[in-house]
């Protein structure tokens, strides 16, 4: 039996720095039933292009710790968005 979104849990994600002002926002919420990092990318690409530039070079933490991205997201947990960062 397939999923409709309303049965899928809700995936916060944090953004920040110049990712939250690209988006507009500090996080996002989107339905999600579990996948991958590299899906996750994919998927708040196509749900917010305007962070898709950034994407690729951040780094994805679930919980204390970055992620590769062939590491299972799952359906609940914590999800931050960090982007490469300059300075001295």
């Amino acid at each position: 039996m397939n999923k409709t979104p309303s049965d899928m849990t809700r995936l916060r994600v944090a953004l920040f720095a110049g990712m939250a002002e690209a988006a507009g926002r500090r996080s996002i919420e989107l339905a999600w039933e579990g996948g991958t990092v590299g899906e996750l990318r994919a998927r708040l690409a196509a749900d917010c292009p305007a962070i898709e530039p950034l994407l690729a070079r951040s780094g994805v933490a679930l919980g204390d710790r970055y992620a590769r991205d062939d590491e299972a997201v799952p359906a609940a947990g914590e999800v931050a968005i960090i982007p490469p960062v300059s300075g001295g």
